[in-house]
């Protein structure tokens, strides 16, 4: 028995002794073998024979150290690998699981009054199985807003590179945007909770669900008004019924640009104790006849603190918004009154309002305020400096009005003087030698006092005749721009100096026209003009005839001309057509130049019963022709004068 004893294992040995050494009465083995909800599930004894524990571990160290140097495969061979397992898609493995997030979203309200944003409640699902979301707002019954699938079933974009939102992009906390709209994730379901946190997805804290502003307003209890009794205005209404207050204000606004001072009739009604302004239009005041700056109402004179923010323009005043009405004391003669910003002042009122104010407030004196202003003087036109383009009075027509006009003309002048001409021969002061045997024919316009120059011209001299100067006024030299002095009648004269835009002249030689019209109106004259024309007149000798004082123009250089006008002057003596030839033509030569053109003279001619199909007259007109188009008239009448 000894031996057998060192031979046998340890623990058994431990075991027979406990056995041996101890009263015990159960020797049977633990239930290895149980049922769980209907299943039947094998379990691991935890206590041998006699209900002694069991160790953990049955093996001894020295046989875990061998199992742990063993290799199974040089024992068993090569293990068989085990078979995959069944693959399963994901629209059955995620079929009908579905993540669900609370969220909200802002949105604007431009045209209410009541409230300027609105918040909105949605749900946001995430399906798994194809990675599809949607948004679900709750249908609120009357809310009066298209509710119900904001966003169906779909993938949503992420950004523009073509991402996709996935589920790991969702949680607590974080904004997202869908089609333009933030979208504000609060919290979500336990399933959601559940599955991010078994993927690995740290979820951010819940957040409290926004509310809307506007729909919490409406849950309040609605406010209720309780009419007071009050049996005074009944009275007030009785006795004071058509009884008006009449005061005459001004409203001056002539600090502002564009301002002025307006009148205005205000009334104020006894029996309710309201206002209103009238305005007082006057005749051809230009503007609208609208009768009333402000219709009959209450006027508030102190608002309450919170409500100075009340919106006046559309919700009507009570007396919870208002301190103090104005009343009929603060309407009083001679003293400012501000209605709806405007700063009324009164200076009038009519006789009822006086006995009025008289009786009720022991007022007696309210004299009437003088508000006319004095016009101010009127503002001297200062015209701009004269830039030299046109005449000064032309040029100031553009000052007066947007529109010029033309000057006014002296209308009695030029029908007094229409037609008549003063014509003068004068020789151009110049040091180019050229320019010294120069002639030039310079008629005055009694009309218009307006000057022409004419140069006659010359054959062979190599200078082009002709029209110098159009008809114009010319200013005298020494004379300002602002006050011009033009040229008159009584500066021409035998030797007087015509100073013409830079260029001098000399007067040589009058027409009969001039003697007789300066021997008529010698009182426009100065002595040394009179006594100038009698040195002239003594020097020539007698009074020649008008047509030998038009020659100025004669090219004394033709002798064919010449004796072809002798011979016409002999010829035809008696001729009846001579008388108003010249008149004829200078009333067609309006410039003064000494020509007219073919068709104008062939007319003329005709009119006169002039032989132009004569031989010698068709000489004459050749001779008298300059250029194509145009013929010399004083050359061809000299050839009719006796």
């Amino acid at each position: 028995m000894a031996a057998q004893g060192e031979h046998s294992p340890p623990g058994m040995h431990t075991a027979v002794e406990a056995c041996d050494g101890s009263q015990k009465t159960a020797f049977h083995r633990s239930q290895t073998l149980g049922y769980r909800n209907g299943y039947a599930i094998a379990r691991r004894p935890t206590v041998g024979i006699g209900g002694d524990r069991l160790p953990v571990n049955q093996l001894s160290q020295a046989d875990l150290d061998e199992l742990a140097s063993k290799t199974p495969i040089l024992t068993y061979g090569q293990p068989r690998q085990a078979p995959p397992a069944d693959f399963i898609p994901a629209h059955v493995a995620f079929d009908k699981k579905v993540l669900k997030f609370d969220a909200y979203f802002q949105e604007d309200v431009p045209m209410s009054t009541e409230e300027h944003y609105r918040i909105r409640q949605v749900n946001i699902y995430y399906y798994l199985e194809d990675d599809s979301m949607s948004v679900i707002e709750p249908v609120v019954e009357n809310s009066g807003i298209p509710q119900g699938k904001l966003i169906k079933r779909q993938r949503l974009a992420k950004n523009d590179q073509g991402d996709h939102y996935h589920w790991k992009d969702l949680n607590r906390g974080i904004n997202i945007t869908i089609y333009g709209k933030t979208f504000r994730i609060v919290e979500c379901d336990r399933f959601t909770q559940e599955f991010l946190e078994s993927q690995g997805i740290e979820l951010n804290p819940p957040e409290k669900m926004a509310l809307d502003p506007y729909t919490e307003l409406r849950k309040q209890p609605l406010r209720k008004y309780v009419t007071p009794s009050d049996f005074d205005q009944l009275k007030q209404f009785l006795t004071f019924d058509k009884q008006v207050l009449r005061f005459y204000a001004i409203w001056d606004d002539t600090d502002s640009m564009f301002g002025e001072c307006r009148n205005y009739i205000i009334h104020y009604y006894l029996m309710d104790d309201t206002v209103d302004i009238r305005e007082v239009h006057e005749r051809n005041d230009g503007r609208d006849p609208f009768p009333l700056l402000m219709n009959r109402q209450r006027m508030p004179k102190v608002l309450v603190e919170n409500a100075k923010d009340f919106p006046q323009c559309v919700l009507e005043i009570s007396d919870q918004e208002v301190l103090e009405w104005y009343t009929a004391k603060d309407f009083i003669v001679g003293k400012p009154l501000t209605i709806l910003g405007r700063t009324f002042f009164i200076y009038d009122c009519d006789p009822f309002t006086r006995q009025y104010y008289k009786e009720k407030f022991g007022i007696s004196d309210l004299p009437r305020v003088d508000v006319s202003k004095k016009e101010p003087p009127p503002i001297k036109q200062e015209l701009p400096p004269y830039n030299g383009y046109g005449l000064v009075e032309d040029s100031a027509q553009n000052c007066f009005a947007l529109v010029p006009k033309a000057p006014k003309k002296d209308v009695m002048k030029m029908l007094m003087n229409d037609n008549k001409v003063l014509r003068y021969l004068a020789a151009l002061e110049s040091p180019i030698p050229e320019d010294k045997d120069r002639r030039f024919v310079f008629s005055y316009f009694l009309a218009t006092d307006m000057i022409s120059i004419f140069e006659p011209p010359v054959r062979n001299s190599g200078i082009i005749g002709g029209k110098y100067l159009g008809k114009t006024k010319v200013v005298k030299p020494h004379s300002s721009v602002e006050n011009p002095i033009y040229y008159g009648p009584s500066d021409f004269f035998i030797g007087a100096v015509i100073e013409v835009f830079g260029h001098r002249f000399i007067i040589l030689d009058t027409d009969d026209y001039v003697l007789k019209y300066m021997e008529s109106n010698a009182s426009q004259y100065s002595p040394e003009a009179l006594l100038s024309i009698q040195k002239h007149i003594q020097k020539r000798g007698a009074p020649t005839a008008e047509l030998e004082n038009k020659h100025i123009d004669v090219d004394p250089g033709v002798q064919e001309l010449e004796a072809l006008i002798d011979t016409i002057q002999k010829q035809l003596k008696d001729h009846p057509w001579k008388e108003n030839m010249l008149e004829a033509f200078q009333t067609c030569d309006k410039e003064a130049s000494g020509y007219v053109d073919k068709e104008m003279f062939f007319k003329i001619c005709d009119s006169l019963n002039v032989p132009i199909d004569d031989s010698l007259i068709k000489e004459l007109i050749r001779l008298c022709s300059h250029g194509e188009d145009r013929i010399n008239y004083y050359n061809f009448v000299r050839a009719f004068s006796d």
